[in-house]
């Protein structure tokens, strides 16, 4: 043979596909799942890229034109502030107010201020409040009815005289009781004169309704995030989440460092999301559109499951066509196979049916020949091993194993069982006198006696020489007495041997006279040796261990 046709045979047997059956199984699976696995794998990811490039890009469009349309809203705001802050009812009593402090002309113009910041906030419901800001923060006049602390940053005037305008931090204002977020423009007066600033705070929930309105028709998630990743507002309403992270600062640097390239991450709750982030122009602001996963993937996930229906109902299909064929080829070999192992392992009860002719029918009919010529040699065999060749009872290897048996299953079951050891009284002279032949016939006599009085559970066997012993399951010593005395008459009224041979026999009782084996028969050996004493031709039941012992102290 070859060199790989060893290799290959080792290899076969490793994986256990010695069989032509299974052969036949794994070629069959193979050819099916490589191709069927192939291109589903290869369908699958083409589709799975194109789908990802089509999320990106929807996910890229809204969330840069969200970027786009936040940045006007604000401009929009800052450009409302402006044109107030420039109104006459503005800078010129929020002057006079300055300039007379407390007295009485202060007082009208206090009064005029105020009702032009009411007038506006009337005509803007998206303003919770309106101020005017002295250049040291204090509030001047408010359209509140009680004057409120504006959240405003710690360098909020320098960057005022710098930029023109301020947009400060997102927060919870108890008095509007939502989130809000001031804007803020200088006011001037003549000569470019810095004198004070119009604060608006504008309420959140508008730019969650104009975030809607952005991802109106789109699957994604848009939400507007500071520079820690909190959410300030999001086009699905949750309160709950306002001002709490929607993504780690890892994810975050993540999104950020691919601008416009979806990405596939885990948000704060664990669930996985696929987005994109981009600024605000000009602003601290990031617009995150972002899409469920389950979601993104869903006609991908269905396209999978899918792909690997079918290719497991093909390996179903193709397996049990495998199969059947593998029955209808190798079925008569595999018959052989296990009968033969059967037959190696000892079960001789095999008897294989003949199916169809040709060289396996043959070799069939062969192999059930051999099966029945094996099963009665063993037959004999066993005969020979368990049997006396004389007299036909059990020998004393058999009984052995049989009272050794019967202990064990006595003692787990609280049961008692009787045994009697016989010895034919004068048997030496009774040979020397008649003859071998003689004597033979004699001890035959006596197994056939033994057979006739006791049951079929019974278990009579000869011990040795003349000595024959008898176990008799379920039976106490008084029982056991009881067959002896019978067996001794049986034997003493016998044709043969009438007035020449009789019988001595001890009995005894299980656990009483031992509860061993070994015990049973040395007890029941002492009862015979006692029955010899006391003139043969007798029975002797041994007397219990606990008497026994009683005496001896």
């Amino acid at each position: 043979m070859a060199s790989w046709e060893q290799s290959s045979a080792r290899l076969l047997r490793a994986l256990r596909l010695d069989s032509v059956r299974s052969k036949m199984l794994v070629f069959a699976v193979l050819a099916t799942l490589i191709p069927s696995l192939s291109t589903a794998w290869v369908s699958y990811s083409a589709n799975k890229r194109s789908l990802t490039e089509k999320i990106a890009g929807e996910l890229t469009s809204v969330s840069a034109q969200t970027a786009r349309e936040m940045d006007l809203w604000t401009k929009e705001r800052f450009y409302d502030l402006n044109v107030f802050a420039g109104s006459y009812e503005v800078t010129e009593n929020l002057d006079r107010i300055q300039r007379a402090g407390r007295a009485s002309p202060a007082a009208a113009a206090y009064r005029r201020l105020t009702d032009y910041l009411n007038s506006v906030r009337e005509r803007f419901a998206d303003y919770a409040e309106l101020l005017v800001l002295d250049p040291a923060g204090h509030i001047v006049a408010t359209t509140a009815k009680q004057d409120h602390r504006v959240r405003l940053p710690p360098d909020w005037l320098r960057a005022l005289r710098e930029h023109n305008t301020l947009l400060g931090d997102a927060y919870h204002d108890d008095a509007a009781g939502a989130g809000v977020v001031v804007f803020a423009v200088p006011i001037y007066v003549t000569r470019g004169r810095l004198i004070g600033a119009l604060t608006a705070k504008v309420r959140l929930r508008a730019v969650g309704d104009e975030l809607r309105r952005f991802a109106a028709g789109a699957a994604a998630d848009v939400s507007l995030l500071d520079a820690d990743g909190r959410l300030i507002a999001g086009s699905r309403a949750d309160t709950a989440r306002f001002l709490k992270p929607v993504v780690d600062d890892r994810t975050l640097h993540q999104l950020a460092a691919r601008d416009g390239v979806a990405v596939d991450y885990r948000g704060v709750s664990g669930d996985p999301a696929v987005g994109t982030l981009k600024p605000v122009p000009s602003l601290p602001w990031t617009v995150l559109a972002a899409v469920p996963a389950l979601e993104a993937y869903r006609q991908i996930r269905h396209l999978r499951n899918v792909t690997l229906l079918i290719v497991a109902a093909l390996l179903v299909g193709v397996g049990l066509l495998g199969y059947v064929l593998g029955l209808l080829i190798t079925r008569p070999l595999d018959r052989l196979t296990e009968g033969a192992a059967r037959v190696a392992a000892g079960d001789l009860a095999v008897d294989l049916p003949v199916v169809g002719g040709g060289e396996l029918g043959y070799l069939t009919e062969v192999f059930n020949d051999m099966v029945t010529r094996l099963r009665g040699g063993r037959r004999e065999l066993e005969r020979l091993s368990a049997t006396d060749d004389l007299t036909g009872l059990y020998n004393r290897r058999h009984l052995t194993d049989i009272l050794a048996g019967e202990v064990r299953r006595s003692r787990r079951l609280g049961h008692s069982f009787a045994l009697f050891m016989a010895d034919v009284d004068h048997f030496k002279e009774y040979n020397d006198a008649h003859g071998h032949l003689a004597g033979d016939a004699a001890l035959t006599c006596v197994a056939g006696i033994l057979r006739e009085c006791t049951r079929d559970v019974d278990c009579a066997a000869r011990y040795g020489g003349e000595e024959f012993v008898v176990l008799l399951p379920e039976t106490d010593a008084a029982g056991g007495v009881e067959i002896a005395e019978r067996i001794r008459a049986r034997l003493a009224a016998d044709e043969l041997i009438v007035g020449q041979l009789t019988l001595s026999i001890g009995v005894t009782e299980f656990p009483d006279g031992g509860d061993t084996s070994e015990a049973l028969v040395a007890s029941a050996d002492a009862a015979l040796y006692q029955a010899k004493h006391q003139g043969r031709n007798r029975v002797v039941r041994a007397a219990p261990r606990t008497v026994a012992r009683r005496r001896e102290g």
